[in-house]
């Protein structure tokens, strides 16, 4: 968190003058865009059609264009500092990227966590939730059936009891067509509905299509290759369309109901509902970078106000959640050692003076819990906006210096780019793309239809965000929870508790009661006290992020998938130790027969000279399973069917 609130005060005096510094230098007849036989006719023909002022002093004006009238400069300026054409192609690439990684992470580890023989099979989750599906059609049915019999049983509901009355309704079920054709309603709406999780959340996949559920594999590949495919589309064109923006939904979605506790982190709805948001953003066919269609105030409002709710989520979850190092300035003492997974700064960063970790804790909140009201208030000045967003994105890079947060960071950076216009990041772009944006602006409106959309989505987002607002006032505010069973407007929050040791699950395995034992390290987990924490950061290790939440949690009892786990590194699945950071019997006649997991105490170490090779200081806390003796391959096999047995 170094330098956040010097880099704060910079930013909002860097916002005010922000067009200077990305845009040519505007002073006594310097060309402010140039317009000579290079200038592509495409682009002279685009503003040719805008027939204003603009465009004709363009028209008369063969050489090069100087602005030296006043007036002519004001209406340029006031255009750009209120369209958000060349704003849009910057978010959608961002988004694109983002996916792009998402996409990444699943394609190359799916398998193992989710895949036929994975960890915890996708397989389970549909066949679980076709159960429920079922069991809701038939209650359904008979629901139905008795609404159908007595007078007394007759629905209470006066439309429905006249329908049921009616002759249409008689006629209906003594129509065999029509009737065939309730039927399969019924079936569809048991299909994209009653198939639900356990909240009661209809699981919405791809793979539903799947004939053999015993082969999901092809499909999770094929899934993840289409999302990397129309990520690459978006981020190569920098423009986007409905059709395209849906797949990304749909392939995330997908993969996020299947997921278990592996898409079980908060990043995966806030992308989901990027993408929900985004469909609004773009046109319905066009993929043209500079399309007909406005970027309405109505939709970027819609991205601030879901960058509102991340941030207040995650700022007021710190006050709520009983942990008094937040309240008392010593969070950031701790913050850096026991995060999910270390980078090679945060052993720098824990050292910083214990002054300075209080003055982080209250930048925190100045950023998470004042700053976001500038987001979402209407009427402020536009350098205000600029500055509320770059205070979020100029966070966000902290925090990715500062560890390896997956993708979140990242993610949460898109909806700030809400907060700018073209004025902003004119810089970024050619003149003749900046020239056809600012034509645009003073050619296109918005459609009445499209009006009407966009006021019905901001409609949509309001109902939806009142069980949302009313968690964020609650005293028993939850984070990373979604009300609504589609999860399109979900409440977030992180680190609402900061540990003050950090403690690893350390699973170790033998070919005999006696040993020898080698531990299994992990890609970036901490294991090996000789290990140096790598950048991966936007990068997803799902396995390593979940093995540090069983750790904290310091026991296996809300983390039973570690059972899967330690029984496919005693069957030496394949696809399982690819996760893993090599095999430690690889290349050894003797096979693993025994396993265990220890707890373990670390602390960074502080090096004695430069060439230390040492980053890790642990020590011994004791043993988390088995409790007793050791862990074979029957053993947790009886342990994982008792589990079922209590949990179904």
């Amino acid at each position: 968190m170094g330098s956040l609130v010097a880099a704060i005060f910079l930013l909002s005096a860097f916002a005010n003058g922000a067009s200077g510094f990305l845009q040519p230098a505007r002073h006594a007849r310097t060309p402010y865009l140039q317009f000579d036989q290079r200038f592509d006719h495409d682009s002279q023909a685009f503003l040719t059609a805008t027939g204003n002022r603009f465009s004709s002093q363009m028209k008369r004006r063969k050489t090069s264009l100087y602005v030296s009238d006043p007036s002519l400069l004001l209406m340029t300026n006031s255009v750009q500092k209120t369209s958000q054409f060349l704003v849009r192609i910057v978010l959608l690439r961002a988004m694109a990227f983002v996916h792009l990684v998402a996409f990444l992470v699943a394609l190359h580890q799916n398998k193992a966590l989710i895949g036929d023989d994975g960890i915890t099979p996708a397989k389970n989750v549909l066949n679980a939730a076709e159960m429920r599906g079922k069991l809701i059609k038939e209650h359904r049915k008979h629901k139905d059936d008795d609404a159908r019999g007595t007078p007394e049983q007759q629905p209470a509901t006066p439309i429905l009891k006249s329908f049921r009355q009616s002759s249409l309704s008689r006629f209906i079920q003594n129509n065999p067509k029509l009737s065939r054709l309730q039927n399969k309603f019924a079936n569809l709406r048991e299909l994209l509905w009653d198939r639900c999780d356990v909240m009661h959340r209809p699981v919405i996949t791809l793979l539903w299509l799947a004939k053999d559920r015993n082969k999901l594999n092809p499909w999770l590949d094929a899934i993840a290759i289409a999302g990397l495919s129309m990520s690459a589309l978006i981020l190569l064109l920098g423009s986007a369309n409905v059709p395209l923006v849906f797949g990304l939904w749909l392939c995330q979605r997908s993969l996020m109901s299947v997921g278990s506790p592996f898409y079980g982190f908060g990043w995966e709805p806030q992308l989901n509902e990027l993408s929900f948001h985004a469909l609004l953003l773009v046109p319905l066919l066009s993929l043209q970078q500079i399309p007909h269609l406005p970027v309405s105030p109505i939709i970027a409002w819609t991205f601030r106000w879901m960058l509102f709710r991340i941030m207040m989520g995650a700022g007021l979850i710190k006050f709520r959640s009983g942990d008094t190092k937040w309240k008392d300035g010593t969070a950031m003492q701790y913050f850096y050692e026991t995060q999910p997974v270390p980078n090679p700064l945060s052993r720098y960063f824990h050292w910083m003076p214990k002054p300075w970790h209080t003055f982080e804790v209250w930048a925190n909140h100045f950023v998470e819990v004042l700053a976001p009201w500038l987001l979402i208030i209407p009427g402020l000045p536009l350098s205000w906006r600029r500055a509320a967003g770059l205070i979020q994105i100029n966070f966000q890079a902290i925090l990715i210096l500062s560890g390896n947060l997956s993708f979140l960071n990242w993610l949460t950076m898109v909806p700030a780019i809400m907060c700018v216009d073209d004025g902003f990041v004119g810089g970024l772009f050619s003149a003749s793309t900046r020239t056809r944006a600012m034509g645009a602006a003073w050619t296109y409106s918005t459609s009445t239809g499209r009006q009407l959309v966009n006021v019905g989505f901001l409609g949509l987002v309001a109902w939806l965000s009142i069980p949302v607002v009313k968690n964020l006032l609650s005293e028993k505010q939850i984070m990373n929870f979604s009300f609504d069973p589609l999860r399109l407007i979900n409440t977030y929050g992180a680190f609402g508790t900061v540990g003050e040791e950090r403690e690893e699950f350390i699973i170790s395995a033998a070919p005999d009661f006696d040993g020898p034992w080698k531990e299994y390290e992990f890609k970036v987990k901490p294991g090996d006290v000789n290990k140096h924490p790598r950048w991966i950061s936007p990068y997803h290790y799902r396995l390593d992020w979940q093995l540090w939440i069983a750790s904290a949690c310091r026991s296996l009892d809300r983390s039973p998938w570690l059972l899967s786990l330690l029984l496919k590194l005693l069957q030496r699945n394949e696809a399982v130790l690819n996760l893993l950071d090599g095999d430690p019997w690889k290349g050894y006649a003797e096979k693993p027969k025994y396993i265990r997991v220890d707890r373990y105490r670390y602390k960074f170490h502080k090096p004695t000279s430069r060439n230390d090779p040492v980053f890790w200081d642990r020590e011994y806390v004791g043993r988390v399973y088995p409790r007793q003796g050791l862990a074979t391959q029957e053993g947790i096999k009886d342990d994982i069917r008792r589990l079922r047995l209590l949990y179904g």
